[in-house]
């Protein structure tokens, strides 16, 4: 998709409720991260507003068909939203692209089509998994029902908006249950485009209501509802545990949270085509600006291999273009935030204040004199210690630890709180299948990096970086409860 004037696009600073659009005071400046320009101004839901949101999904769930619906029908109407979704591919790759860090051809070619394509993979599920029949006695019944929970409160987070979003409605949708999505603050207007054309799809109103505002206020209102059956969230361990804490607070409820990560690269000299593994480690640090809950930020190379890997590692970071989300070309995008990438240096800064030592990057770069882009960077000399490797950057920053054997590598790759997922590259398959073993991650790559563009392996981390899964049919199946039924046959006989 060409470039485009992010003046043009005009975005609904509103709620999506009960089908309708809902305005509400302003009380938040939106900024677009590639010039730092406010274009918008976004209402917060208070309370009142949030019980209206969940009360109107609720009375939806109970009197709308959705949830009786054949579940045939019920998937016919997710492969119209997917259609809307892809005829609409300029709109919502322009509102995609303009307030986040999406660059727009890689909204439009990858994000708006990944959208559609995930709900057409759960529309599928809608009619091909339910409950089951038990084993019991010959004069016994026993049976395992699958029913929707009711309204799913939804969290998504900044990083990859629409898509993020579709991952947590589609398959509570197929499954029947209605939800209220909270967006985040920073990039909160595709989804209400996203919203608008489930209606046009045939999905009835009230089965999916979007509600603005921040965290402290809205999604903890949201959390908190005695209405909300489960909750489902994307963002860092702290807030995660905070939802897990205020859903135990006010009736205990289900949570599926994937949160932070501190991912390995573990690369063994025997590994194949070395310079293919330099621009695929490049990749994983940089895409989305190193924006990504499982960027591979620790790399961890054996080291007769170390010197030619970071070299690199580093002509692939001097290919790429920072530049405004919008401009053809760019492929390397803004920090969300003139906040974060604040912070991104912070860490950097005290990560060498502890002995590390810059090998490229380390420092914000300029595109036009605006936005908050951050240089890829390269941290070598670090330990276990240092608060790069401790702590998710999620920036563009690379650390570089090196071993000498096997033992060495995988007791490097573990980490004291993360456990996302991590990148095994070697020739020796024996080797990769120990390291598999070996490293606690709730996703492990190997001789590769990053997902296919399918939806069927699940993801979702261990230990800090989180609880139950996305994607797959645990996905779905999470967004059912199973209730169990015995039938005694001799009876009235």
């Amino acid at each position: 998709m060409d470039s485009f004037d992010p003046a043009l696009v005009a975005v609904k600073s509103a709620h999506f409720i009960g089908g309708h659009y809902v305005a509400g005071a302003a009380g938040l400046d939106v900024a677009r991260p590639s010039d730092g320009v406010v274009y918008a101004d976004l209402p917060i839901a208070d309370a009142g507003l949030v019980d209206r949101a969940v009360e109107d999904a609720w009375r939806a769930f109970k009197t709308s068909d959705w949830a009786r619906r054949a579940p045939r029908e019920r998937a016919r109407a997710m492969r119209r939203w997917a259609e809307l979704i892809e005829a609409d591919v300029e709109t919502l790759a322009r509102l995609e692209s303009v307030g986040s860090t999406r660059p727009i051809r890689d909204a439009a070619l990858w994000d708006v089509p990944f959208t559609a394509e995930g709900i057409r993979f759960y529309a599928e599920y809608a009619d091909k998994v339910g409950g089951e029949v038990a084993a019991t006695r010959p004069d016994h019944l026993g049976m395992i029902v699958a029913e929707p929970y009711g309204v799913i409160g939804a969290i998504a987070p900044w990083n990859f908006p629409l898509v993020m979003a579709s991952w947590k409605v589609a398959p509570a949708l197929a499954a029947g249950n209605a939800v209220v999505l909270k967006p985040s603050e920073l990039t909160p207007f595709s989804t209400l485009r996203l919203a608008e054309l489930a209606i046009e799809a045939g999905i009835p109103p009230g089965i999916f209501n979007v509600v603005q505002g921040d965290g402290r206020t809205t999604g903890d209102a949201l959390v908190r509802h005695p209405k909300i059956a489960k909750v489902t969230f994307t963002g860092s361990s702290k807030t995660g545990a905070a939802i897990m804490s205020a859903c135990a607070e006010t009736g205990t409820k289900p949570v599926t949270l994937e949160l932070g990560g501190k991912s390995p690269q573990v690369v063994f000299a025997d590994a194949p085509d070395l310079d293919l593994v330099a621009r695929r480690i490049a990749g994983a640090i940089t895409g989305n600006a190193g924006q990504v809950c499982v960027a591979g930020s620790r790399l961890i190379v054996e080291r007769a291999a170390a010197a030619r890997l970071v070299d690199g590692i580093e002509t692939a970071f001097k290919a790429l273009k920072a530049g405004h989300t919008w401009a053809p070309g760019t492929t390397l995008p803004p920090i969300i935030s003139a906040v974060q990438a604040q912070r991104i240096g912070g860490i950097v800064a005290r990560t060498v204040a502890q002995g590390a030592q810059v090998a490229t990057g380390g420092a914000r770069i300029a595109v036009a004199g605006e936005g908050a882009f951050y240089a890829p960077t390269i941290l070598t000399g670090v330990t276990a210690d240092s608060e790069a490797v401790r702590e998710e950057v999620f920036g563009p920053v690379l650390t570089v630890q090196t071993f000498d054997d096997e033992d060495e590598a995988l007791a490097l790759a573990s980490h004291e709180k993360y456990g996302l997922a991590a990148g095994v590259h070697t020739s020796d398959l024996s080797r990769a299948l120990r390291a598999m073993r070996s490293i606690e991650a709730g996703t492990v790559w190997i001789n590769r990096y990053g997902r296919t563009s399918d939806f069927v392996i699940p993801t979702g981390g261990f230990k800090h970086s989180g609880l139950g899964k996305d994607l797959g049919r645990h996905a779905f199946e999470a967004n059912l409860r199973f209730k169990s039924v015995l039938i005694d046959l001799n009876q009235g006989a």
